[in-house]
């Protein structure tokens, strides 16, 4: 380490005054301490952001206030809101503060906080002749962790990341994930001597030069992860509810390998569904192999054709419904469940006996849609056992095929169906010679 990153000072500015709409921050902090040198970082809290760009509003009901910057909620526990923001931010309450302001007032975020974090490095510049970087903060509670801390939401002149990725440690061996939030770590540093309480809203980071860049910078927007990089998008709950709510089903497929841990881990939710007696009267077939999907297919083929001419269907009829189930040719991975009845229960009386073997009959699908929970991006075809057993269903003496084929895959953009869409018709045949060992619930994990 370089003697230039020893060491570093921090201090928090103490006389600024009450910050009021249209007030100049620049001029206010450059005032309080005008022996501010190149290189320096001020740590200035978004409140006082806030206040000098008008960000405070009436609100009698601040849950209103909330809503009005909630972009999407995240997480809630009773009245606790974990939301996204309009700023992209996702934090408790959409950062709205209702401390240190006027009785019924609260205080939005900066609307652009890297717009701030410019105009008052911009400032500075123009009034003491120093090229410095700013950093504005607000308070976050994190995940995992208890207790809150400042971290960076706006920036200007700092080099928020420091991405070490491709470089080696102190041993040579390779660095290839390790990004340094180097403005969030100067954030918690301005934290540790402004307080909470103290009524010291900027601090200033000396020592530190080579975080400071020349021109203005990315910002802290750059620190947000989005889309598919944030794994932790949404609470446990509401993953949940979103991931059977926002089910569909697939219509067509890209190249995109499955993840056979993956449908296995779905597999493994399906068996936790409700079953008569505390069975689990089905059976998964994975089809991971071109060769057994093909074999499978061309059997179901095959004997639906047949019953459809038995059914009087025309040959140009017989074509049409068939092709409708060639999407399941497209799916880069089939599960096939299988109905079994060993948990059923056979009474003395003809009354009970039937709605018994009914209830497990209807026990797969319960399965089938709760393995979607772990894999939204699925579909699924039915059609009767060809052995022409009760309710229509395929059973154990068919043991490949029951009355549901689930197929997996990365959907391509722009090709889905809510989930109550109707599918496309499936294919029936026999797969008890598909090839492939049924998933058992005792073998998964």
């Amino acid at each position: 380490m370089s003697e230039e990153r020893a060491g570093y000072r921090v201090w928090a500015l103490p006389g600024i005054p009450e910050v009021r709409q249209g007030d100049d921050l620049a001029k206010l902090i450059a005032a309080t301490e005008p022996g501010l040198v190149d290189g320096d970082v001020l740590l200035v809290t978004s409140k006082i952001v806030s206040k000098a760009e008008g960000r405070i509003v009436e609100a009698a009901d601040r849950e209103a206030a909330i809503d009005s910057e909630t972009v999407r909620v995240v997480a809630r526990r009773g009245t606790l809101r974990i939301v996204e923001n309009r700023q992209g931010l996702v934090m408790a309450a959409a950062g709205v503060d209702a401390s240190n302001t006027p009785s019924g007032t609260v205080l939005l975020l900066p609307e652009d906080p890297d717009a701030s974090a410019r105009a008052i490095r911009d400032g500075l510049r123009d009034t003491l002749g120093v090229d410095v970087g700013i950093v504005i903060t607000d308070t976050f509670g994190r995940p995992w962790r208890s207790g809150l801390t400042d971290v960076a939401i706006g920036a200007a002149g700092v080099r928020v990341l420091d991405d070490l990725r491709g470089g080696t440690d102190a041993y040579g061996n390779p660095l290839s994930a390790t990004v340094v939030a180097t403005a969030d770590e100067l954030a918690a540093a301005g934290d540790l001597v402004k307080g909470k309480a103290a009524g010291l809203p900027v601090a200033v980071v000396r020592g530190l030069a080579h975080a400071v860049a020349d021109e203005h910078g990315e910002g802290a927007r750059a620190l947000v992860r989005t889309g598919r990089d944030d794994m932790f998008r949404l609470g446990t709950s509401e993953a949940v509810r979103e991931a059977v709510t926002q089910r569909r089903t697939v219509r067509a497929f890209t190249d995109a390998p499955v993840d056979p841990g993956a449908v296995r881990r779905a597999v493994a939710a399906a068996v936790t569904a409700p079953a008569l007696h505390h069975t689990t009267p089905w059976r998964f077939v994975l089809l991971e192999s071109e060769e057994s999907r093909v074999r499978l297919l061309d059997a179901m083929r095959d004997a639906w054709i047949a019953d459809l001419r038995r059914d009087g269907k025309s040959e140009e009829s017989i074509a049409q419904r068939v092709r409708r189930g060639d999407v399941l040719r497209h799916a880069p991975y089939l599960a096939v469940p299988c109905l079994v009845m060993d948990g059923s229960h056979t009474y003395g009386d003809p009354r009970r006996t039937p709605p018994s073997g009914r209830c497990s009959w209807s026990r797969p699908a319960r399965a089938c849609r709760t393995s979607w929970s772990r894999w939204p991006g699925s579909g699924w075809g039915r059609r009767g056992c060809p052995r022409r057993c009760s309710a229509g269903t395929w059973c154990a003496r068919c043991w490949g095929c029951r009355r549901t084929g689930i197929r997996w895959g990365r959907w391509r953009s722009g090709i889905r169906r809510r989930s109550r869409d109707r599918g496309p018709s499936g294919m029936r045949g026999r797969s008890s010679r598909c090839g492939e060992s049924p998933v058992r619930p005792s073998g998964l994990t």
